[in-house]
């Protein structure tokens, strides 16, 4: 291999742009502006003092919502694919110089917008553009056969016949804390004879 040249970086770059990835037709396609207005419900009760650090863009949030629900990413999978894919640091409007939201960053803004109801509607509308541009979302995995790791739940019988069911166990709501401790989707699987939950 022989030494990289100068402007080879921007080559790359632009070699990558020239195909026109998914991420990339979207990005350009999609009027993110549009989703604003609503993102702005979400973040209806403003801090009550400035002090802190600067809140991230709830653009930048949803995006990084968008690329999870495509390709079946747990928040965790998230945060990593974000740092590691230049395609997906892109698609959310962020560079190399710029800190990724963290998975539980992730996780507080998409309970924020199920709080204000309004997730459902940002998803539709995205659904929508979609649509229009002739697209269709399919959720799809990057890594074949991954298996994110889960704090084991200690829940009894009951309760797991509940979440299997797809309802919330009976007290669960009125307990936000313990609720967020909780991970509704993971399961028990066995693979190369050895038992994992995530």
């Amino acid at each position: 291999m022989g030494q990289r040249g100068f402007w080879d970086e921007q080559q790359r770059v632009a070699k990558l742009q020239e195909k026109k990835p998914v991420l990339k037709r979207l990005s350009d396609s999609i009027p993110w502006d549009k989703f604003q207005p609503i993102l702005d419900q979400g973040y209806a009760q403003d801090r009550k003092s400035n002090a802190g650090r600067k809140r991230i863009d709830p653009l930048i949030l949803f995006k990084m919502l968008v690329l999870q629900q495509l390709f079946n990413l747990s928040d965790d999978e998230l945060e990593f694919q974000v740092n590691d894919r230049r395609s997906f640091e892109e698609f959310v409007g962020l560079g190399v110089m710029n800190n990724i939201p963290d998975a539980t960053t992730v996780a507080l803004f998409r309970e924020r917008l199920r709080k204000a109801g309004v997730i459902e509607e940002l998803f539709e509308m995205f659904e929508a553009y979609l649509r229009s541009q002739g697209l269709q979302a399919r959720g799809g995995q990057i890594i074949d056969a991954t298996l994110v790791p889960v704090p084991k739940q200690r829940n009894t019988r009951d309760e797991n016949k509940e979440i299997k069911a797809g309802r919330l166990p009976e007290g669960w709501e009125e307990n936000p804390d313990r609720l967020r401790q909780k991970d509704l989707d993971a399961r028990w699987v066995k693979k190369n004879g050895i038992n994992y939950f995530g």
